[in-house]
């Protein structure tokens, strides 16, 4: 089978925006991700991430790169503040090559974002 360029989404929140959580949960989020996925650091091609306006302790990408993610190009953006929509959080982006096809990729929402992609049937 081939390997092909894939999307992967996901997100999470913070209780506090402190550094501790932030890393906390960014690690958790990735990891997850990669493990539900069967992905090595060696599939990821970048990584995307947004934070909420109410994030500004430290970038989501420093957190990612406490778990040796350090070949991996990684970018911060500011998400959209609409009214109504998930404090404290972090979505994020991963494009990585795999041989799974899209209806197998596992989009990964935790803590407070969990209802943010209730059509997602992981």
């Amino acid at each position: 089978m081939t390997s092909t360029l894939r999307a992967i989404r996901g997100a999470t929140t913070v209780d506090e925006d402190t550094i501790d959580d932030i890393t906390s949960r960014v690690v958790t989020l990735l990891t997850r991700i990669m493990e539900r996925n069967g992905l090595v650091e060696d599939d990821v091609i970048s990584i995307l991430f947004t934070a909420t306006d109410d994030i500004v302790s430290m970038f989501p990408a420093t957190a990612a790169r406490t778990m040796g993610l350090g070949a991996v190009p990684l970018i911060c953006a500011r998400e959209l503040a609409i009214v109504g929509s998930t404090p404290h959080c972090i979505r994020v982006m991963l494009h990585v090559t795999t041989e799974r096809p899209r209806e197998d990729i596992h989009h990964v929402y935790l803590e407070g974002a969990q209802g943010l992609r209730d059509d997602l049937a992981d």
